[in-house]
């Protein structure tokens, strides 16, 4: 039985040898291409390069193109130029819109009981009597030129001052003639009148006199003559004679 089944494997190899033969003329059949592989992995980033060397300028000119595109190194700050021409001034523009009312200022005070400002508060006066006949005993002195006056607070017919202002004022007469004569400055706001006398010696006779008095609104000053020592003879006297009344405001109550 052993020796029938070396026999078949004996067989089947001489089959096979024969089959695997062929001559010149066989040929076999192309075979199909195969398919694509799937792509690799990138590879590693290469080593870095080493810096190039600077660029040297060449002697020559140079193509102006080329020297913008070289960066050189930044140089000195140079001088300040001139000043330019001023231009011309623009024209106006458009009027902006009105801002907010600002917040009310603060409360006033009292600045005293007058209500003048300081113009109305000026006051001041000079007249003149020109007149030879002496001046009548206990009689308002009156003038015939004003010489200067504000407002309305000396009347030169009555020869009287009127406050307006309260205050503080100065009042002053002076007068020249060739007889003697008594003057005296009156007034409601006085105790008393204020007398001032000049006797006959020789030449001409120069009387003069002053008060400080504080007066209250319509106190009125006046200037008057009187009898002290003069002779009858001096009251007849006709020469030239020459009175002036004058005062002036110092400072006023508001003040």
């Amino acid at each position: 039985m052993g020796g029938y089944y070396g026999l078949l494997v004996l067989v089947g190899v001489a089959l096979l040898l024969t089959t695997g033969r062929c001559d010149v003329s066989c040929t076999g059949r192309d075979g199909q291409p195969g398919q694509a592989g799937i792509p690799g992995r990138n590879g590693w980033a290469g080593a870095k390069g080493e810096k190039g060397e600077p660029a040297v300028m060449a002697s020559g000119p140079v193509d102006p193109e080329v020297l913008l595109r070289l960066k050189g190194e930044r140089g000195n700050r140079g001088n300040q130029g001139l000043m330019g021409h001023k231009g011309y001034q623009g024209q106006v523009g458009p009027a902006g819109f009105p801002g907010e009312p600002g917040r009310p200022g603060p409360e006033g005070g009292n600045t005293g009981q007058g209500v003048h400002s300081p113009q109305q508060a000026r006051s001041a006066f000079s007249a003149i009597r020109t007149v030879s006949s002496y001046p009548r005993f206990d009689q308002v002195v009156t003038y015939q030129t004003t010489v200067y006056k504000t407002q309305e607070d000396f009347n030169a017919d009555t020869g009287r001052f009127t406050c307006r202002v309260p205050g503080v004022y100065y009042f002053t007469f002076n007068s020249v003639a060739k007889t003697s004569m008594c003057l005296r400055i009156a007034s409601e706001a006085l105790p008393s009148k204020l007398g001032f006398c000049d006797y006959k010696g020789t030449g001409d006779q120069v009387l003069t006199g002053g008060a400080v008095i504080q007066l209250r609104a319509r106190q009125r000053v006046w200037l008057e003559s009187f009898k002290d020592q003069q002779r009858d003879s001096d009251t007849r006297d006709t020469h030239d004679k020459q009175i002036i009344f004058s005062g002036f405001l110092l400072f006023s109550d508001s003040e």
